[in-house]
């Protein structure tokens, strides 16, 4: 099948790459990502190499890809005004039976409007496939997908799309058919949910903090019960990320207008307070003086697996840090280029490629991303190494009474 690719988000990147892979012929308009984080996806680039090798990607003009009978679109949420005018085009120049696959977070509704431009008379037809790929696995994922929502209102397009994405779903039952309104209400819904169980958990481990109640323990029981589970069940200090956070704020904007809720937009402003978390609990430490001390950081992705720093919990650590005049020494696997783009040459700010060098003369190490490497570090070299043995676990990845028991003081959330 030849399949023209419109828009430069991850979803576009990912969706080229693996239709490709499936023997499909793709369309590209632009020969790499915009987005730095976009191209350190992980196999993504070489994934786009191989397919501009054997031939199965390729370039072409505006022009050459309107002809394609298939269109996958997967614009920024600010570009609707594009991806209108791609609709115009393909209404226009484009062929009979066409079937455009819009990804894009554009709102609820959105995809009908974009339907409304395409030409319904020459079996033009427009279905809906939110965005469900996560940074950091999103190959993986778009090959072998745990369900998908698709929303398609045209029993024709509906017979072509199960062709196409049979690969990616050889079990039909794994794809959920919906109107194209609901298929972006029910991405919308996801997100909301699992920011409410986040923003939950954290609420429990504030008090927890309070009531001298390990909230470990208290999510392991709670986990127990079938009818919650243990997914986005971790207390942590905030989540972030570009996607996730969209869809969180473009459903709070919808609950405000229409139904004057403000119960995401709490979340929101709950899960902003939480990232802060670290640096008040080293704030209190230290009674409210910073100034001068040396403060390592593990971890300035927004979560592991990922080279972006997007609404990342640490941004408001280092930035908070910097302006009490302290030393802030920081080691990421990935995202120190993504940092250093965020917050340029910063006064009291270095980058380190080496996680034990960012600890020298610390007085405190802030953990802030759980990265797989960080999990089981070198106490005795750590105590060699920092000047004040005091580890801030934003993610509670460490055995507190383990490193009570050693010499450090911790400080986790909830525990």
């Amino acid at each position: 099948m030849l399949i023209a690719i419109w828009g430069d988000e991850l979803g576009a990147w990912v969706a080229a790459v693996e239709l490709a892979r499936t023997g499909n012929h793709v369309l590209l308009q632009q020969a790499a990502p915009g987005e730095s984080s976009h191209r350190a996806e992980p196999g993504l680039m070489d994934s786009l190499a191989a397919g501009m090798t054997s031939g199965n990607i390729r370039l072409c003009s505006h022009q050459e890809a309107l002809q394609a009978p298939w269109h996958w679109l997967a614009s920024h949420p600010s570009d609707i005004s594009h991806a209108e005018s791609v609709c115009r085009d393909l209404s226009q120049q484009g062929p009979d039976n066409l079937v455009l696959i819009n990804q894009s977070n554009f709102g609820i509704g959105a995809s009908d409007r974009l339907h409304a431009l395409l030409d319904s008379a020459r079996q033009q037809s427009l279905v809906c496939l939110p965005d469900t790929l996560q940074q950091g696995q999103a190959l993986q994922q778009f090959a072998t997908p745990d369900t998908l929502l698709v929303g398609c209102e045209d029993d024709a397009a509906r017979l072509r799309l199960q062709a196409l994405l049979r690969p990616f779903s050889s079990r039909l039952q794994q794809i959920q058919w919906m109107s194209r309104r609901e298929a972006e209400f029910s991405k919308f819904a996801i997100s909301g949910m699992l920011a409410l169980r986040l923003g939950y958990i954290n609420e429990l481990a504030n008090l927890a903090d309070r009531l001298d109640v390990d909230i470990e323990v208290v999510r392991q029981g709670m986990s127990s019960d079938k009818r919650i589970g243990q997914h986005y069940l971790s207390p942590g200090c905030g989540f972030g990320g570009h996607h996730f956070t969209q869809y969180i704020e473009g459903l709070a904007d919808i609950l405000a207008e229409t139904r004057h809720s403000t119960l995401l937009n709490t979340v929101l402003n709950e899960n902003e307070r939480q990232k802060e978390l670290p640096f008040r609990k080293l704030w209190q430490h230290y009674r409210c003086d910073l100034r001068g001390r040396r403060i390592a950081i593990w971890g300035c992705a927004f979560k592991p697996g990922v080279a972006s720093v997007d609404n990342a919990p640490s941004l408001r650590v280092i930035r908070a840090l910097l302006a009490q005049e302290a030393q802030v020494q920081v080691h990421d696997p990935e995202a120190l280029s993504a940092l250093q783009s965020e917050l340029g040459q910063s006064t009291g700010l270095t980058l380190h490629q080496d996680p034990y060098t960012a600890t020298q003369q610390a007085d405190a190490l802030l953990l802030l991303t759980e990265w797989p490497l960080y999990s089981s570090p070198d106490y005795e070299r750590l105590l060699q190494l920092m000047q004040t043995p005091l580890i801030v676990d934003g993610r509670n990845l460490f055995e507190p009474d383990y490193l009570r028991q050693l010499g450090f003081t911790y400080y986790g959330v909830g525990r």
